[in-house]
């Protein structure tokens, strides 16, 4: 892989399949491979939903209401339920300076508890978001747009990834203890 993120495993990894978490590890695996693909397609979509309210707008002076919406609700669905990938890889933004030079064990400990910590505020925004999704739909909140789409479309979408993302933290930190667990 061009990225470098064989060099830690990532791309195949190994999960066992007595484990009690392996079973899981492998929905998620499948789970992220699903988001990613409709994340990819979503983001074209956005990019052509634009390009179009682009071309309509310069060309033929024609104003369209929904495509801003309509572009950012996608957008939204593509951060928030591919993060969990994203995570899976250990791709979001690090800081690497302090990994390159702390010991190997040391720097084991460190992941672990920016996971924690991380699981913490993703369980609690999941929490948080499934909340205002809830008070969306009872309520019937819309977009103050001309168009009103309803928002507990971005809404799902929000607690959906957060959610997704908690249990793919969660997975990784029950996989820390796992092989700490397992005899050498």
């Amino acid at each position: 892989m061009a990225h470098g993120l064989d060099e830690i495993g990532i791309e195949n990894p190994t999960v066992s399949t007595t484990d009690p978490a392996g079973p899981a590890s492998k929905a998620m695996m499948q789970v992220n491979r699903m988001v990613e693909i409709a994340s990819a397609i979503a983001l074209v979509a956005a990019s052509i939903v634009l390009t179009y309210s682009v071309v309509t707008r310069y060309f033929l002076h024609f104003s369209t209401d929904w495509q801003d919406e309509v572009s950012v609700f996608l957008i939204i669905g593509v951060v928030f339920l591919s993060s969990a990938s994203v995570q899976a890889r250990r791709g979001h933004v690090g800081i690497e300076a302090i990994s390159s030079i702390l010991p190997s064990r040391v720097n084991h400990v460190r992941q672990l508890l920016v996971d924690i910590a991380s699981l913490i505020f993703c369980t609690y925004f999941s929490w948080k978001s499934w909340l205002l999704l809830e008070e969306a739909i009872v309520e019937g909140y819309r977009s103050s747009s001309t168009w009103q789409p309803p928002l507990w479309i971005p809404y799902s979408l929000m607690t959906l990834g957060m959610v997704l993302l908690s249990v793919q933290l969660l997975l990784q930190v029950a996989g820390y203890f796992r092989r700490r667990s397992d005899p050498v």
